[in-house]
C-alpha cells in the first residue's frame, strides 16, 4: 500500500517507520489513518517483530498538530478527528510488537502523545518534550492527559500539562518519560539495536509480556493477576517455550519461530 506520509524499511526482523510530513512531521487526518493501517500490515507481517517510529530531519520526531486543519472545525468534525486520534495512537499502543519511539528533535503536544504509545522511548540530547495546548485554549485530546500521569505521576503531570512549557531530554529521562537519551547522531542506531534486541526474543512470548502488561496498567491487582495467568499460560503453550527451556538446558542461543 502507498503511503503519503510515511516511510517503511524492513531490516533484521524490525520495521523502521519515519513520519514525513515537512514541516515538522506534524499530525493530520491523513497521517492518522495511514498509522493506523500501517500497524495493521505491520501487525500481520511475519517478517517483524520489533517497530521504531521516528520523524523525517534532525529538528522534529512530531512537532503537533497540524492546527491549520483544526482551526475551523465545528465541534462535530473535532469529534471525528478525536475518533480518529484515539483509534490510531491506541492501534500503536496495543500492537502485539514492541514499539520504540526514537524521539529526534522536538516531540509538541500530539507528537508526545504519540511517544507516549510507545512501549519504549528514545531521545536525542536536543529533544524537546511539551504539551502546548492549554496556551491555544484546548486540552490534550489524544490520550497525554491520561498517558502522561502514569508515567510521572499527578504532580509532574500538571506542571507539564497545566504550564505548556517544554522540558528538556535530560528531564524528561529524570521524569521517566524516555528511557536513554544519546547523541543525535547515535539516536537511530540505538533504537535499531534496542529493536534487534527484542526481535530475538519469543514472539507469541513477547505479545502475551505486552498484553499483560498493557491491559493490566488498567485494572485492579486482582484483576490483573488473572490477566498475567491467562497471558502465561498461552506463552507456556508454544513450542517456542519448549525451545527457550530446551536451549537453556542444553547451553545453546533459541530459534524462535513464533508458534
Amino acid at each position: 500500500m502507498d503511503y503519503q506520509y510515511l516511510v517503511t524499511e524492513i531490516e533484521n526482523k524490525v520495521a523502521l517507520v519515519t513520519i514525513n510530513h515537512d514541516p515538522g512531521n506534524k499530525l493530520n487526518t491523513q497521517v492518522y489513518l495511514e498509522l493506523t493501517r500501517l500497524m495493521n500490515e505491520l501487525e500481520a507481517n511475519e517478517n517483524v517483530r520489533a517497530i521504531v517510529i521516528t520523524g523525517a530531519g534532525r529538528e522534529a520526531f512530531v512537532a503537533g498538530a497540524e492546527i491549520e486543519e483544526m482551526v475551523d472545525l465545528d465541534t462535530v468534525g473535532m469529534m471525528n478527528l478525536t475518533q480518529i486520534t484515539r483509534v490510531s495512537f491506541s492501534r500503536i499502543e496495543n500492537i502485539n510488537k514492541p514499539v520504540i519511539a526514537a524521539v529526534n528533535g522536538e516531540a509538541r503536544g500530539g507528537g508526545l502523545e504519540l511517544a507516549l504509545c510507545a512501549d519504549l522511548r528514545i531521545a536525542s540530547d536536543n529533544a524537546q518534550f511539551s504539551f502546548p495546548e492549554i496556551n491555544l485554549g484546548v486540552i490534550p485530546g489524544g490520550g497525554g492527559t491520561q498517558r502522561i500521569q502514569k508515567l510521572v505521576g499527578l504532580g509532574a503531570a500538571k506542571e507539564l500539562l497545566y504550564f505548556g512549557e517544554p522540558i528538556s531530554a535530560e528531564r524528561a529521562y529524570q521524569l521517566n518519560i524516555v528511557n536513554k537519551v544519546v547523541s543525535q547522531d547515535k539516536l537511530l542506531a540505538t533504537a535499531k539495536e534496542w529493536a534487534e534486541k527484542l526481535a530475538q526474543k519469543a514472539p507469541v512470548a513477547m505479545r502475551q509480556m505486552k498484553l499483560a502488561v498493557n491491559t493490566g496498567s488498567n485494572v485492579d491487582l486482582e484483576t490483573a493477576l488473572t490477566i498475567e495467568a491467562t497471558a502465561y499460560d498461552g506463552a507456556f503453550a508454544t513450542q517456542d517455550r519448549r525451545e527457550g527451556m530446551s536451549a537453556r538446558l542444553e547451553n545453546r542461543k533459541p530459534n524462535y519461530t513464533g508458534k
